[in-house]
Formats: C-alpha cells, sequence, structure tokens
C-alpha cells in the first residue's frame, strides 16, 4: 500500500507520480477529500478530549479543595459520550482512507521512463541473434501438431478454452525447464519452496492481487482461498506479520507452481496456442531485501533471467517498463522479451519488480534495525514462464521439416533424448 503519510505531506508530487500510471482525477480527488476528513475527524477528536482532560484536572482539584463539583461532573460525563463519538468517527475515516488507498498503485520510481504504454517502454539492450532459416518459421501451435507435443483440443474438451496438455516429449521438455530454471535459481543463491497454490484473501491482499484485481482471479466457492496467480504471493507471504533480523536480508526464494489467471482483460487476444492461458507454470525469484540492498538485488534478479535465457541460446532484449505499463505493486519493471521467428517479434518471457516497501505495508514485514523497526523492500520476477520458454524452444530451434531440436544445456536434463 502506498506510504499514506507521505502521499498526505506531498500531495501534489505524489498525484503527479500516480496520474503517470493512470490513476484518474476524480481518485485522486476523492482521496484528498479523504485525507481531509480525516484531518478534521482527528482535530475533532483531539480537541474534545484536550477538553476533558482540562475538565478532568479541574474537577479534581474541585474535589480535593472540597468544592462543589456537580455541575462540572455532568459537563464531564456529557463530553466523555462525545469523545467516544468522535473517536469512532475518525476510525471509521481512517477506515474510509485505509480502503481507498488499497485501490490505489504503488508510487513509480521518479526515474521510470514517462509514457501511457508498451510503446513507450525502453529497450535496454538485446543480447544474442535471432536465427537465420532457408525456409519460412513456423509458429509453435503448427510445430505442436507436427510433433506431437501439445494437445489444443483436449485440453478444451477437459476444461474450456486456453487450456491444453502437453504430451510425450513434449511433457518431458516442460519438466525438464522447470528442473533447469530451480537449479539454476538455487545457484544464485535462492532457497527452493513448495508452497499451497491455494492462498485465502489475507494473502493476496498483502501482494496487491486484492481487492483490485478479484474479477482476474479463481476463487473457491464457499471457502477463503484462492487459486493463486502467481507463486510471488505464498512466497512473500510466508513472511507476512513478520519481523526479521537485519542479518537474515536479504531472504531470496524461488519456487515452481501452476499459476491461475482468468485473463478478464484480454478477450481476443493470443486465442490461439500456448502465450495466453487461464493455467500456466512458472519458476518464480522472489527477494525480500533491506531497503538500501534492493536496487542491487533487482539488477541481480534480472541478470539471472537473462544468464537463463543466454544458456538456453534464445535471443532476448530488456525493456524498461514505463510509468503507464507499470504493474499494480510495481515501481520499477524490466520485462525480458524472448524472440520469436514464427510471430517475428519478441514477447514477454518474464517480468521483474521491485515494489519498494508497497508490498510490505500491507503485508507488514518488517525487520529490526537497532531498535526500531523498519519496512522491507521486496521484489518478484520469473525465471522463466515455463510454457513461454518452451515456445521460444519450439521456434527458434525448428528444423525445416518441423522437428525441434533440444538446446545443449537440457540435454543432461533429458538424457535419453538425442534430437
Amino acid at each position: 500500500m502506498i506510504d499514506l503519510k507521505y502521499v498526505q505531506n506531498h500531495f501534489e508530487e505524489a498525484a503527479r507520480r500516480l496520474r503517470s500510471k493512470g490513476v484518474p482525477e476524480e481518485t485522486l480527488a476523492e482521496l484528498a477529500r479523504r485525507f481531509e476528513a480525516l484531518k478534521e475527524a482527528n482535530r475533532a477528536f483531539e480537541s474534545a478530549r484536550a477538553e476533558q482532560k482540562r475538565l478532568s484536572q479541574e474537577y479534581g482539584a474541585y474535589r480535593r479543595e472540597g468544592k462543589d463539583a456537580g455541575e462540572l461532573k455532568e459537563r464531564l460525563d456529557r463530553l466523555k459520550g462525545e469523545v467516544s463519538t468522535l473517536q469512532e468517527a475518525a476510525r471509521e475515516a481512517q477506515e474510509r482512507l485505509q480502503e481507498l488507498a488499497l485501490g490505489i498503485p504503488n508510487l513509480p520510481d521518479p526515474d521510470v521512463p514517462q509514457g501511457e504504454g508498451e510503446e513507450d517502454n525502453v529497450e535496454i539492450r538485446r543480447v544474442g541473434e535471432p536465427p537465420r532459416f532457408d525456409f519460412t518459421p513456423r509458429e509453435h501451435w503448427e510445430l505442436a501438431e507436427i510433433n506431437g507435443w501439445i494437445d489444443f483440443e483436449r485440453g478444451v474438451k477437459l476444461a474450456k478454452s486456453r487450456f491444453s496438455v502437453l504430451h510425450d516429449t513434449g511433457a518431458r521438455l516442460h519438466r525438464a525447464l522447470i528442473n533447469y530454471f530451480l537449479d539454476k535459481n538455487r545457484a544464485k543463491g535462492f532457497v527452493e519452496y513448495d508452497i499451497p497454490y491455494l492462498n485465502n484473501s489475507r494473502m493476496l491482499l498483502g501482494t496487491g492481487q486484492l481487492p483490485k484485481f478479484e474479477e482476474d482471479l479463481f476463487k473457491v466457492c464457499d471457502e477463503d482461498l484462492w487459486l493463486i496467480p502467481t507463486a510471488e504471493v505464498p512466497l512473500t507471504n510466508l513472511y507476512n506479520d513478520e519481523i526479521l533480523s537485519a542479518e537474515e536480508l536479504p531472504v531470496l526464494m524461488t519456487a515452481y507452481s501452476p499459476c491461475f489467471r482468468r485473463e478478464a482483460g484480454s478477450a481476443g487476444r493470443d486465442t490461439r496456442g500456448m502465450i495466453r492461458q487461464h493455467q500456466f507454470t512458472k519458476v518464480e525469484m522472489v527477494a525480500i531485501a533491506h531497503p538500501d540492498k534492493s536496487d542491487e538485488v533487482f539488477e541481480m534478479m534480472v541478470e539471472n533471467a537473462s544468464e537463463i535465457l543466454s544458456e538456453l541460446g534464445l535471443p532476448h532484449r530488456l525493456v524498461e517498463l514505463c510509468t503507464g505499463d507499470l504493474g499494480f505493486s510495481a515501481a520499477r519493471t524490466v520485462d525480458l522479451e524472448v524472440w520469436l521467428p514464427g510471430q517475428n517479434r519478441y514477447r514477454e518471457i518474464s517480468s521483474v519488480s521491485n515494489t519498494r516497501d508497497f508490498q510490505a505495508r500491507r503485508a507488514k514485514i518488517r525487520f529490526k534495525e537497532g531498535k526500531s523497526n523498519r519496512l522491507v523492500h521486496t521484489l518478484n520476477g520469473s525465471a522463466l514462464a515455463v510454457g513461454r520458454t518452451l515456445v521460444a524452444i519450439m521456434e527458434n530451434y525448428q528444423r525445416a521439416d518441423g522437428s525441434v531440436a533440444i538446446p545443449e544445456a537440457l540435454k543432461p536434463y533429458m538424457p535419453e533424448l538425442s534430437l
């Protein structure tokens, strides 16, 4: 959640940064009104409480001096009820402000490129050269049919559209990628976890999926449980409402998980193939870092994802997202986009974000520094999206006859194949 004290004390500057992230004027105006309402409610409460304290002292003096304090006692009794009412009004004003704040995105870092959408993102660099073919490269769904790796029709039969079934070598390659990604992350110091794929509302509130993106989630009927949209949710919330020591930081975590999303806002986009599915698989990196070190951890996570793509021989580029394309919780994001010859374009395969203390404030994740507690910084990123990596391998390693070679880095994980 945004730092309300900072926003209140620097409202115009904060409003400008929030506008750049697409927050509408009416929301900012309502935020200002609720700040003012809370200020007035607190002022009325504090004034009444100060008067109550003054009269209590006067009443005590009357009693000690043997004076008639009957009228003063009546005023104190009336004021006690007023103070209680005003205190409740201040509490309700605070709750209304907090409720609105839960739906307001994180402030973008000041040096994030300004822009309205993905066309304003800034390319940082390209890694690797796209392959050149002496034939017209096929898209992954064509290759899937030729090789029998992905069965889209049976995925629809078992569930509905945007589900698929991986078969034989496709399924084994998928599993090999998961193991490879986890091993690469562990080599960088990330500790592996196996986490629940269902989390409660408090956890999704902590990382920012609720309440803003409820329509994009799958909820278990009659239970306070949701299918996770990413392993970022359970990994980050392992430390929900906990206080770490400064010596424990950074905490580096990784996990494989299926991810479930309704893709409510993507009607008509990527309806063919595996690019945009309701169920997909990722190996996630999550870090809980000291605020002074989170930029350093961020760069390490970006480079780790890039190194994995390079070892797989997959051409890719790194892109700094502009303010208008940043995710809800992110203060800064670098996307890694892999080259897909069949589409003749780069497509996102990983997104690494620093949320600063935005998630930590919601999830109450702190660390002890000296005698005080401070909010940590949380970071997350894919290393990598498994299905999209499978797609990228199919398209970049395809042969003229439609067969697909296996990258050298994966052969130790698939020793039975000599493709």
